[in-house]
């Protein structure tokens, strides 16, 4: 008989630290946490910080209905070098060098790449072309051409720019950014772009993610933390920070605790809606199907 996990059940805001994978991230947690049931909603490349939201035990049925399609970041992009993986991460491939940046070329080619645009992904990204990883396919040296595909850049907006030289001498400036974007959007991306628009390469130096749809970094905590202290936010303040409310009374709870597909309130918007009893117990997440709720998953189920 398998063993019962008897780990935590809750939401962990994660402040990622650099180096690590979010698959190192979810490893550490199951140690802290000592169950297996941890999963993440999202990933971020070994080179960026910031938010990471993985959920404990029965949080891991909520991750998939996260509304997590927006997220803002703070970057760095570098001018006049070029990488293979559009990133510090890879090796060079250019250096057209940018001593100086024109203020009016520079803000135009931003403008350009803000709001509904087609992106490319980096090459060395985890896009699938025809079911195999593009970074796979470049590993194997293949010439990897990924299509362009519809990402909404909200905001992109140049905080301060720094000219210098890089480690190999090469003349560079340094752009600090910030960036509110949907999800699937490549950061290094906007830098591979916004060098080669300028005629100068560019690619990213830093990124840190400071939100992930209503999930923000002053909420995140550090790996030291919680191996300190886990405290996971609980199911229901998990559910009500990221979906409307509906308050059941004991019955309608038991009912949908046994699977019961109940009447819902006409007014409930479209959606993921968290389904709370009197006591505040999170008991499923729901959405409404004609006028009844269609149960995407059940978090408590009725007793006796």
């Amino acid at each position: 008989m398998a063993r019962k996990d008897n780990g935590p059940d809750g939401l962990v805001v994660v402040d990622k630290p650099a180096g690590y994978t979010s698959h190192d991230v979810v490893a550490t947690l199951r140690g802290i946490a000592r169950t297996r049931r941890v999963g993440h909603a999202g990933t971020l490349d070994p080179m960026a910080t910031g938010v990471l939201v993985l959920g404990l035990g029965k949080a891991t049925r909520l991750l998939g209905h996260l509304a997590l399609t927006e997220k803002e970041y703070l970057a760095t992009i570098r001018l006049g070098q070029t990488t293979v993986t559009d990133d510090a991460e890879g090796d060079l491939t250019a250096t057209a060098g940018a001593p100086e940046v024109d203020a009016d070329d520079l803000a135009r080619e931003v403008g350009r790449l803000t709001g509904d645009i087609l992106q490319v992904p980096s090459k060395v990204s985890a896009v699938k072309i025809d079911g195999k990883r593009a970074y796979r396919r470049v590993l194997d040296g293949e010439d990897v051409e990924i299509p362009a595909r519809p990402v909404t850049v909200s905001e992109f907006t140049v905080h301060e720019i720094r000219t210098g030289a890089a480690d190999d001498g090469t003349p560079v400036t340094d752009l600090v950014v910030a960036v509110v974007c949907s999800s699937g959007t490549y950061i290094r991306a906007l830098a591979r772009d916004l060098g080669e628009a300028l005629g100068t390469g560019g690619h990213l130096t830093a990124l840190r993610r400071t939100r992930v749809g209503p999930y923000r970094v002053a909420d995140a905590r550090t790996i030291g933390q919680l191996r300190a202290e886990l405290a996971p936010m609980p199911l229901a303040a998990a559910a009500a920070a990221a979906f409307p409310r509906w308050e059941l009374d004991d019955r309608r709870a038991a009912l949908l605790g046994n699977g019961v597909r109940i009447d819902m309130p006409s007014d409930m918007p479209a959606g993921p809606i968290a389904a709370l009893a009197g006591d505040g117990r999170l008991v499923a997440l729901v959405e409404s199907d004609e006028g009844r709720a269609r149960i995407l998953a059940v978090l408590e189920r009725a007793q006796g």
